[in-house]
């Protein structure tokens, strides 16, 4: 069972002008992170959460405003598969493409990879990116190792935009990002 009334004021906080980048690569229209942090405390305060649960959450909001120093000292601080989670996107958008696997391997096969390859699906199918969408989701089940390979050819392009592939990359970031919120903010 989630806690749906703490996920809008979350889902808020993805509110910017577009996804973050495949890489390390700083936005406009984010928001500073001691602002990331009371919004989220706000938005925790009373709900319950387990402490690392509201660790990662912070850690997975601070990532998506571009704060991968801070997010990166929350995320290894939990040592259980959601940390793991956590901490294999933000070396996948260093780019550390190897950390990055690294992590996914201690992730396993993680409880929110069912949600996210239906989302990938709904997302891609219907856009007639069947080449991307049997890439990362081959047999109908999330490759998290295959998303790190093509985030970092899409950063390989000396302006990463002009890879065609680059704004459905960032979109599925987004939909990655909303599956785990809904995770970590889950009854357990």
């Amino acid at each position: 069972m989630s806690r749906p009334e703490i996920l809008p004021a979350l889902h808020a906080l993805l509110a910017t002008p577009a996804p973050p980048a495949l890489d390390a690569a700083q936005r406009s229209g984010t928001l500073p992170a001691a602002e990331v942090e009371t919004r989220v405390r706000a938005a925790l305060l009373d709900a319950g959460l387990p402490a690392a649960n509201a660790d990662l959450v912070l850690a997975l909001l601070l990532l998506w405003h571009d704060h991968l120093d801070a997010a990166h000292t929350l995320a290894q601080g939990v040592e259980n598969a959601d940390g793991s989670f956590v901490h294999a996107i933000l070396h996948r958008r260093e780019p550390d493409a190897w950390n990055a696997k690294y992590w996914w391997r201690r992730v396993g096969a993680h409880p929110a990879f069912a949600g996210l390859a239906r989302r990938v699906g709904a997302l891609l199918e219907p856009a007639g990116q069947t080449h991307l969408l049997a890439k990362l989701v081959p047999g109908g089940r999330w490759d998290a190792s295959a998303f790190v390979d093509a985030c970092e050819a899409a950063s390989a392009f000396s302006e990463p935009a002009e890879d065609p592939a680059a704004k459905w990359l960032r979109e599925i970031q987004r939909q990655e990002t909303e599956v785990l919120l809904a995770h970590l903010a889950a009854l357990r």
